[in-house]
């Protein structure tokens, strides 16, 4: 069993940044990617970033390109995600997940995770 727990979510004005992270522990695999989506309310959890584990391959949504960054520290067994120039509908509770299967590259689909954080709400006032 994995358990990721993510931190570093608050409140700030547009044009301001955040740095989320997400801890995992317990089984992990090596070639596990994994990846950052958010749900705000009333739409569907949505693709933000990936990253896979054995590839360094990432993966951004066109609505975060050049303003957000998905990096790894292995030996702290912990995904960042680098939010800068944060706009209103940035608004989301941001949620950490993880494959849990052997899976090459870094997918965009959340269909191919199966590990989820709990979440942390990202506020961004304009």
């Amino acid at each position: 069993q994995v358990q990721l727990v993510e931190s570093g979510g608050g409140l700030v004005q547009a044009g301001g940044s955040l740095r989320l992270s997400c801890a995992a522990s317990g089984r992990t695999f090596s070639r596990n990617a994994m990846g950052w989506f958010r749900q705000a309310p009333g739409k569907e959890r949505e693709f933000v970033a990936a990253i896979s584990w054995s590839g360094g391959v990432t993966n951004y949504a066109d609505f975060v390109k050049g303003r957000f960054t998905i990096s790894r520290d292995n030996a702290k067994n912990t995904v960042y995600l680098q939010m800068n120039s944060l706009k209103p509908e940035d608004t989301a509770v941001y949620y950490c997940a993880a494959v849990g299967t052997l899976v090459t590259g870094a997918p965009t689909n959340k269909l191919a995770y199966y590990y989820w954080g709990q979440g942390t709400q990202v506020t961004v006032s304009s």
